[in-house]
This record gives structure tokens, C-alpha cells and sequence, in this order.
């Protein structure tokens, strides 16, 4: 049964103002109660959460009642020669994706729910031939115990001993040239003999660099961190130096007043790269070192992925939905978080509003059902327990090196299997020898959900179903997908106004059925 707890609240669902840290303490309360498998090791592995809440307005009260559905963790992705044109492989493993996942799976149960005349907590028929919408005062709110990788994790900082990385400095001995002859940077060693070298990352899997906690968050943070729990985010500057200005103002001491002491050296760094084609990051010493505002795609070790990044994903389900194509066949609407709350991390609700917000906000003439519809954003004081931070205030000595933790977990809320644990991209534990059969498979990759839709579909009476799935030519995942034509409208108008430059899925991996 799913961890949930009541709270008051007041006004229309669509702006009703949640309190952070009991949405926070609810996820890592359902996170608690899973079995131990997949968890990291306790002072020597650390991993993120993120969870999607439903929220459900309970009838004649004012109260809410709240209850995880979905619930993820996780770091990592594959490299691109490890995508499999079968959909059975888990290409992007970071805790955001695999708890939006989770929250299909569940949807689609709710669907099935519908269809078959019982009753559903969460849909109601619409106006549309078999067309459902959500139930009068349901809601969902996404929850992530960091900020999401890329845009949002390019954050100024305020104090220099609260930097993930040292400062950079010019290096003319074991230059590395990076592309045109940029030279990547590189840190000065501190002087506490601490080993800072990276963790060695698994095979075929790599790590979101951006998510290493450092051990003290800066100064807005630790100032604002009860305000931003009861008020909505604020328009945002575009670029790195300009919220570096404006942090900087706000968080000078008296004698910085004259500005002798600039308080914002550097900007915490995101492992994620710039997108093919458009700015690069300009490489520079400090707040000159990223690029601002641009997609980004995850990072990794020798071999680049093709995912992209959390922040650049969240930003498009504020006009896309978080529903995705297959869902929107069944949907009058798409479906929107009404929030996103951010656990204890480093945060910058200026950068976070930037990089959830402002970058979609311009998109226009979209298609009936869709809107842009950004999620209000607040930031928890609770930390997760197993956050790189706690991790090492945890360690002991003879634990080994502090590094990710290399599973990723689903749970959602589901009669059957609701637990999910994997590892590159295929169910945790597996042997070489299961892989490419069904029993490797993780309940989350695309062949997986594609065939619990499928199933959907099947259990549809044919006088009920949505007009665009009586198409007898529809076959592959491919074809399901591109049939979505309000949810591919919507994309092209998000696609051409905002991301241009967003890489579209080879559709060699998508043929699959």
C-alpha cells in the first residue's frame, strides 16, 4: 500500500501550495519501507531519488490527501553503441526518468481500471469518443532530492569552501585540448590530502557528473530555504553572470558592500554537454565556464549517450505533458506536475525557474489538450539519506572509495510487480547469458511499457477506442507513436520555438513490436 498523509490546503487544485518538506518526507518515508535490494551501501554508495505524488482534493473538505505512486532512483545511462533497436534495453537509469516511467505504468493501470467499467481513482470519461480525463481535484506533484542534471544544476556559488571542485587555474603542463584547442580545465589539488579523483565508472554505464553533492550548499540557500518552501519561483535571469550578480548582491556581507570581495568565484559544474550544433561551453576560469540555458546531453566516459538531460526533459513536460505519446491516445488532455519540489542541495530557484520555466515559455498555437503549463517550484530542507553528502558524513575508514550507487530502483504503484531494480540498462543480477530474453528485460524499458499499452488497447471495447487507434496499418512502436498526432503537433511547435536543436530518436530503434 502506498505511504500517504493528509494535509490542509486551500483553493483550486491547480493552485493549491504543498509544504515541501511533508511532500519530501513522504518519498523518503515510501523509499524507507522497499526491500534492501538495489539500495546503495550505507557510507560508501550514494544514488537520487525522485517520486511522483498524486494529490487528491478529498470531496467536501479541505483537506488533501497525498500518496507516492512512483517512485525512483538512480545516476546513470548508457553509452550510445549500447541501444538496442529491440526497446529492451533501460537507456536512461537517472532517478527522474525512471520515477516519470514508474508513473506510466501506473497510469496505464488506472486506464485499464477505466476501460473495464471499474472504478479509477485518477480518470473520468471526457468529451471525446474514447477520450478520458482526470478525476475533479487529482493532481501530481514530481519531487528529486538534487536538482535536475544539466540547465538547472548550473548554479553560482557564493562561498568559496562550498565548491564541488576547487578553483581553476591556468595549466600549461598536461594541457588537454578539447574540440577546436580549448583547454579543459583543471583544479588545484586542496591541501587536506583528500583523494579527488573520480570514481571509475561501470562498463557501458556512466555517471551524471553534475551530481556530486559538495559538503555545504551556498549562502541563498541556507538563508531562503524556509521562503522557498511557501513561495512560488520568480522570473529569472538568461544567463550565468547575470544570476551570479544578482546572488552576489543579495548575499554580500556589510563589508562586501563596496564589492572589494566578490562572493560568486565560480558556478557549480554540470557533467552534462551542450547539444551538437549550438553554443558550446565557453571552458572559461569561474562563472565564464558554462554556457547557460542550452540542452544538454548526459555525460559520459569515452563514449557519448544520447539521453538528455533532466532538466532539458522536465522543461518539455511543461508543454508536452508527462504522459508521452502512447498516453495521449487515451487523453483529452495532457497531463501536467502542478509542482516540483527540490530536497536540501545545492538550489537556485532563479537557475531552476530558468531552466524548468522560462526556456518553454514562449511556445504557442499548440494543439487542443495541450498548453504550457509550468509547474510552481519549491525547495524541501529535508535531505535524502543516501545523498553523496550524508554518504560521506557517514563513511568510515575501511569502507573503500565513496561512489554512485551502480542500481537504479523503480517502484510504483501497481498490483503486480511493482519493484523494478536494474543495472545497465537490464534487470539487476541477470547473467550474460539471459540477456536478449525476457527475463532481462526492466519493466521500464520501451518494449516493456509498449506492451502493457498494447494490452491497454486489447482490453478497449473496439466501439470505445480513441479514433486514432482503429487504424488497422498500426503496427510498431514507431507507428503508435507518430499515430499520437495532437502529442506530435505539440512537439513540433516545442521542437521549432524552443528546442531546435533537440536531437530526434533514430527511428532505426524504434521499429521494434
Amino acid at each position: 500500500m502506498p505511504v500517504s498523509l493528509h494535509s490542509h490546503s486551500h483553493g483550486p487544485v491547480r493552485c493549491n501550495m504543498v509544504n515541501a518538506d511533508e511532500v519530501a518526507r513522504l518519498c523518503y518515508e515510501r523509499f524507507d519501507q522497499l526491500p534492501r535490494r538495489g539500495k546503495p551501501e550505507p557510507g560508501r554508495e550514494w544514488t537520487l531519488l525522485a517520486a511522483v505524488v498524486q494529490v487528491t482534493r478529498c470531496a467536501n473538505s479541505d483537506t488533501d490527501k497525498m500518496e507516492v505512486v512512483s517512485l525512483g532512483t538512480g545516476t546513470k545511462c548508457i553509452g550510445r553503441s549500447a541501444m538496442s533497436p529491440k526497446g529492451d534495453v533501460l537507456n536512461d537509469s537517472h532517478a527522474e526518468v525512471i520515477a516519470r516511467r514508474g508513473c506510466i505504468r501506473y497510469l496505464i493501470q488506472e486506464l485499464h481500471r477505466a476501460v473495464s467499467c471499474r472504478d479509477s481513482s485518477v480518470f473520468r470519461p471526457a468529451d471525446q469518443q474514447g477520450k478520458w480525463k482526470l478525476q475533479p481535484g487529482v493532481s501530481f506533484v514530481f519531487f528529486t532530492s538534487h536538482t535536475p542534471c544539466g540547465d538547472a544544476s548550473i548554479i553560482p556559488m557564493t562561498d568559496r569552501q562550498s565548491q564541488p571542485c576547487p578553483p581553476v587555474t591556468a595549466v600549461k603542463e598536461h594541457e588537454e585540448a578539447d574540440g577546436g584547442g580549448v583547454l579543459k580545465r583543471k583544479a588545484e589539488e586542496p591541501g587536506e590530502g583528500k583523494n579527488t579523483k573520480l570514481p571509475r565508472l561501470e562498463d557501458q554505464e556512466t555517471e551524471g557528473e553534475d551530481r556530486r553533492d559538495p559538503k555545504q550548499s551556498f549562502c541563498s540557500n541556507a538563508s531562503r530555504s524556509d521562503a522557498l518552501s511557501q513561495s512560488p519561483a520568480a522570473e529569472t535571469p538568461q544567463t550565468v553572470s547575470q544570476v551570479a550578480a544578482c546572488l552576489d548582491r543579495r548575499c554580500r556581507g556589510p563589508s562586501d558592500s563596496a564589492g572589494l570581495h566578490p562572493q560568486v568565484p565560480d558556478v557549480h559544474r554540470t557533467g552534462a554537454k551542450c547539444v551538437p550544433g549550438g553554443p558550446a561551453d565557453p571552458l572559461r576560469p569561474g562563472i565564464g565556464y558554462h554556457s547557460a540555458g542550452v540542452l544538454r546531453v548526459k555525460p559520459g566516459r569515452g563514449e557519448p549517450t544520447l539521453s538528455l538531460s533532466c532538466s532539458d526533459k522536465m522543461a518539455s513536460w511543461g508543454v508536452l505533458g508527462f504522459q508521452g505519446a502512447l498516453l495521449s491516445h487515451y487523453l483529452q488532455e495532457a497531463l501536467y506536475f502542478s509542482t516540483v519540489v527540490v530536497g536540501k542541495c545545492p538550489y537556485s530557484q532563479e537557475v531552476t525557474h530558468r531552466a524548468l520555466v522560462t526556456r518553454c515559455s514562449h511556445v504557442s498555437a499548440l494543439p487542443a489538450g495541450f498548453s504550457v503549463c509550468p509547474p510552481v517550484l519549491f525547495q524541501s530542507s529535508l535531505e535524502f539519506s543516501f545523498s553523496q553528502g550524508q554518504t560521506e558524513l557517514q563513511h568510515k575508514d575501511g569502507q573503500g572509495r565513496i561512489s554512485p550507487c551502480g542500481a537504479a530502483i523503480s517502484w510504483c504503484n501497481v498490483p503486480e510487480q511493482p519493484i523494478d531494480v536494474t543495472a545497465n540498462g537490464y534487470k539487476h543480477g541477470v547473467t550474460k547469458k539471459a540477456l536478449g530474453t525476457a527475463k532481462a528485460r526492466s519493466l521500464l524499458c520501451k518494449l516493456e511499457l509498449f506492451h502493457v499499452f498494447l494490452s491497454l488497447v486489447s482490453a478497449t471495447d473496439p466501439s470505445a477506442l480513441p479514433s486514432s487507434l482503429r487504424r488497422t496499418e498500426l503496427q510498431t512502436y514507431w507507428d503508435y507513436k507518430q499515430a499520437s498526432e495532437s502529442y506530435q503537433q505539440a512537439w513540433q511547435q516545442l521542437h521549432s520555438q524552443a528546442f531546435p536543436l533537440w536531437p530526434r530518436s533514430d527511428r532505426a530503434l524504434l521499429l521494434f513490436h
